[in-house]
């Protein structure tokens, strides 16, 4: 039997960016939670309860006792004994990236991850500064089946701007915020080989991965860095690629044998009625959510994040999530609640 579980829409939460922890404690409004997810901690495989204690009354929600927030703390153990030393593929990009309040909110969140002992990698795309560039240079921008038509002149900018410009701005602000960050492509250490994708002759210079070689990541993680990888990478012969970044981060997932693959998104997750916000699907199975693609609820742009999602599934991967980039500190919320942020999907 198919797993579907489903909970009313995400609501808005409030946090700090000074101390993400915070945003496990709730606003001045009791109705601001995100429903549990579920209430067996079956995520966890653990028998203490680690569910987010009742929202304080009114009265005392503006000013939360010292307790509270020590109750909040202790609450994430069951978390952060389950996640400790385990791989964290985390794919960044949408509106996460182009907001800066979501940008910190994200760095902030990988820094703390690190720092309780997860062992978090980053891959990114970058589209929106894609499209600056090539836009200040009069390319146009041309999309077919939601990819980048990539020609020789657009290959080119693609590399300099992930490479050159997004990769090193985000492992600069990762580590002002404390953690350690390495940057890297998808040609370094022969992380990734690409090759062209069937349609290439309508694409251009749009490719798959072919192989995955996780020697260069090991000893970085292994050592307590944050790897942040561009979504670009050659073929044999040294041809440049561009790569769709949920592709790299759930084919690296599955190389890595990692506990949790997460991709941001700029949705609130797979939804049982595409019309209806308040129809989050907050739990499923493959087989579920492969019912929902030929129902044909799943659609459109989801449908590849999904796929990929499977994918990485079927080669290992624990659990595979969907999550709602557009919210701060999301990645707490996916990782350390039983909440969620979004749709996981198990095997």
């Amino acid at each position: 039997m198919a797993t579907v579980t489903t909970n009313a829409s995400p609501k808005s939460f409030s946090f700090s960016f000074s101390n993400p922890l915070k945003s496990l404690i709730p606003t001045k409004s009791p109705s601001l939670y995100y429903p549990p997810r579920n209430t067996n901690h079956h995520r966890l495989g653990l028998s203490v309860n680690a569910s987010v204690s009742s929202p304080p009354s009114i009265a005392t929600a503006n000013a939360p006792s010292p307790d509270y927030r020590v109750e909040i703390l202790s609450e994430s153990l069951p978390f952060i004994q389950k996640f400790r030393g385990k791989t964290i593929v985390v794919k960044y990009g949408g509106a996460a990236m182009t907001s800066p309040e979501l940008k910190s909110s994200v760095v902030s969140d990988l820094v703390l991850l690190a720092c309780v002992g997860l062992r978090p990698i980053l891959v990114h795309g970058g589209g929106p500064d894609i499209n600056r560039y090539l836009k200040q240079l009069n390319i146009p921008a041309e999309f077919r089946d939601g990819l980048r038509v990539t020609d020789a002149t657009t290959m080119e900018i693609v590399s300099m701007v992930l490479v050159g410009k997004v990769n090193k701005n985000l492992v600069s602000l990762i580590n002002a915020a404390g953690a350690t960050a390495v940057g890297l492509s998808g040609h370094d250490g022969r992380l990734l080989t690409a090759r062209p994708v069937p349609n290439s002759a309508q694409l251009g210079f749009v490719g798959e991965v072919a192989r995955v070689d996780p020697s260069v990541l090991r000893p970085l993680v292994d050592t307590g860095y944050i790897p942040v990888i561009a979504s670009v990478a050659a073929d044999d012969s040294g041809q440049a690629y561009n790569i769709n970044a949920d592709t790299v981060a759930g084919e690296l997932a599955a190389a890595l044998g990692a506990e949790k693959l997460i991709l941001l998104t700029d949705v609130a997750g797979i939804l049982e009625d595409k019309e209806d916000p308040s129809s989050l699907v907050k739990e499923i199975d493959i087989k579920g959510v492969k019912k929902m693609i030929e129902d044909g609820k799943v659609a459109g742009g989801m449908i590849p994040k999904v796929k990929c999602c499977i994918r990485s599934l079927a080669q290992g991967v624990k659990t595979a999530s969907i999550i709602d980039g557009r919210r701060q500190h999301s990645l707490l919320h996916e990782i350390m609640s039983d909440e969620g942020a979004g749709t996981m999907i198990t095997g």
